[in-house]
């Protein structure tokens, strides 16, 4: 499986910037991918995951209402539509995936059990 993200770079507070994640190599119908970021010098955490066995999109509560998460299925593409970009979203952003075993409840169920990631992508938001 290889996930390679791209669309990152430097933006101005209150811009607006697309990443993607293109994912390949895997046959399993059924899979979750999600949108992780970590600044410097901070963990890791999840932005946003799209459920392909139901459609159903997730955020985490500091992107609602700025960030969407879309997909191209036909080609296991993923977007993250970033609208009103603070400089605290400046991080590198990666996507990972997981086939899925069952349909997510959560928001915490849909990033659960990531095991295939690609390198990422910076984003930088300048004040």
């Amino acid at each position: 499986v290889q996930l390679v993200e791209s669309g990152g770079g430097l933006v101005q507070a209150g811009g607006s910037l697309t990443l993607s994640c293109a994912a390949s190599g895997f046959s399993f119908d059924d899979y979750a991918i999600g949108w992780f970021r970590q600044a410097p010098g901070k963990e890791r955490e999840a932005v946003s995951c799209f459920s392909k066995s139901d459609g159903k999109t997730y955020y985490a509560d500091f992107v609602k209402g700025r960030f969407t998460i879309s997909s191209f299925v036909a080609n296991s593409t993923v977007f993250l539509r970033m609208n009103s970009v603070q400089p605290e979203d400046t991080g590198v952003y990666k996507c990972a995936l997981e086939r899925q075993v069952a349909t997510p409840r959560y928001f915490s169920d849909c990033i659960y059990g990531m095991n295939y990631w690609g390198k990422g992508t910076l984003v930088t938001v300048s004040a």
